[in-house]
């Protein structure tokens, strides 16, 4: 009998411990479940800040005026603004109310190539958009070419300008700054937008303007009158009030508008 009574108890004994290690592996499962769970939602988190990751920043932009021409012959002065954003080397305009467009397509592009060579970086891999602001149809042309590379220069190397300072001049492509005309109006039109310096080519700081005279003598019974055409040189600084400086090539024009 006694023996009986041992064998039940040694047998309750051994129940309860088989019972007891199927609680702990099962403890052991939740907990493990429970980090599978956190793991989870960590990376969702990280997902959605990827998300919110917006496109392509500015490398550097620029706002620099232009001295134009409208299509009644008066000056006026327009804005133009250059983005450059990671790219594929490309140029992208956003132009209205401009006629000769393709004389100021050409600008650009040389104002690109020389604006490279000036600061040596490769524009390959930079995408650089320019934008016009015209409130009237202006004439465009070659004669923005240097306002259009220093806007270039400084868009691509993210720096300031001096907006006191207006240019006018074609652009070479070995940088050198070539003529134009209607100096006289474009630099009425900087003197009335409160501009303080001028740049013109080469020999353009004065002008030969000619005035029309109608000249009459007579001849016997008859008066015979002629319409002649009467040289006069003038100073452009004198006769329009503003500041005028000669430049040859882009980098004196630097040196007033980064100085």
């Amino acid at each position: 009998m006694r023996s009986l009574i041992l064998a039940l108890l040694i047998i309750a004994l051994i129940c309860g411990c088989v019972h007891e290690e199927g609680k702990t592996g099962s403890t052991t499962t939740t907990t493990s479940t429970s980090l599978v769970k956190t793991a989870t939602t960590t990376t969702t988190t990280t997902t959605t800040i990827q998300t919110k990751v917006s496109g392509p920043e500015k490398l550097g932009s620029s706002r620099i005026r232009i001295p134009a021409i409208n299509e009644k012959g008066e000056g006026v002065i327009i804005e133009l603004t250059v983005d450059a954003i990671p790219g594929q080397g490309r140029i992208l305009t956003d132009i209205d109310n401009l006629l000769f467009w393709v004389d100021t397509q050409y600008s650009i592009r040389t104002a690109r190539g020389i604006a490279s060579n000036v600061t040596d970086l490769d524009l390959s891999k930079i995408d650089l958009i320019y934008t016009i602001y015209a409130n009237a149809s202006v004439v465009g042309g070659e004669s923005a070419g240097t306002a259009i590379t220093i806007a270039t220069i400084a868009a691509i190397q993210n720096r300031s300008l001096n907006n006191s300072v207006i240019a006018t001049g074609r652009i070479n492509h070995d940088g050198s700054i070539g003529p134009v005309s209607a100096i006289i109006e474009k630099a009425r039109a900087a003197k009335e937008e409160n501009a303080t310096l001028f740049l013109v080519p080469l020999l353009q700081s004065r002008e030969v303007i000619y005035e029309t005279k109608k000249h009459c003598e007579e001849i016997g019974w008859t008066e015979f009158c002629t319409v002649e055409q009467i040289p006069r040189k003038i100073d452009v600084e004198d006769e329009t009030g503003i500041r005028v400086r000669e430049v040859g090539d882009i980098r004196e024009a630097m040196r007033y508008f980064f100085g």
